[in-house]
């Protein structure tokens, strides 16, 4: 009888062993699958559908300097009144550069004024930015401790702002603006809120 319990025993021993090896297999693996859903899941989202807290409120308040080499600073004052763009941009962003041909574009055009939020920028980098690419911002101010942008939620830069006439946010782009997203996006809903301030109101 005595041999028979010691038996039991040390199968039950033998057993939960087993399954608390099982467990720390387990654990670790359910952890790596559920962190690799979630890598994914963020992975296969547009930059431009993370929401913003912003849409559809009043613009902060702001008062910035001018960069170095314009005479035109940027206020929130400057942003009410008609449909406009806010683009966040920095001389030592990579992407930035990538999609300031179509903001050369835009402002050769003329459809929509668009505006300058220089990011945590050296004076002379950004004048020299400007000067050799081209400026195609009405107005450019120089945020110089990226205190502003913090207001405006921005993540990184470059960052696109559609402003409407009543001075409210309409849309946040994150990321650079391609031609399909100015195309299919921006154009149209810039173009929809035009119409909608030159309607009448009652």
């Amino acid at each position: 009888m005595a041999g028979n319990k010691t038996t039991s025993s040390e199968a039950q021993s033998r057993l939960t062993s087993e399954k608390r090896r099982g467990l720390m297999v387990a654990l670790p693996l359910a952890v790596f699958v559920a962190l690799a859903l979630v890598l994914g899941w963020g992975l296969t989202r547009n930059a431009d559908d993370i929401p913003s807290a912003l849409i559809g409120k009043p613009l902060p308040e702001f008062n910035l300097s001018p960069v170095k080499g314009r005479t035109l600073g940027l206020s929130s004052a400057d942003l009410r009144g008609q449909v406009s763009l806010l683009n966040v941009f920095a001389s030592w962003c990579v992407p930035c550069r990538e999609e300031h041909p179509l903001f050369m574009q835009i402002a050769q055009e003329g459809k929509v004024p668009l505006y300058g939020l220089n990011y945590k920028d050296q004076a002379r980098d950004v004048e020299k930015w400007l000067n050799t690419l081209g400026d195609p911002y009405t107005r450019t101010g120089a945020d110089l401790d990226g205190r502003v942008a913090i207001d405006w939620g921005v993540y990184g830069v470059p960052e696109t702002f559609v402003i409407g006439a009543d001075g409210r946010i309409a849309y946040k782009h994150i990321g650079p603006v391609t031609r399909e997203a100015l195309g299919k996006t921006i154009l149209p809903l810039v173009e929809r809120l035009q119409s909608e301030a030159r309607e009448p109101r009652p």
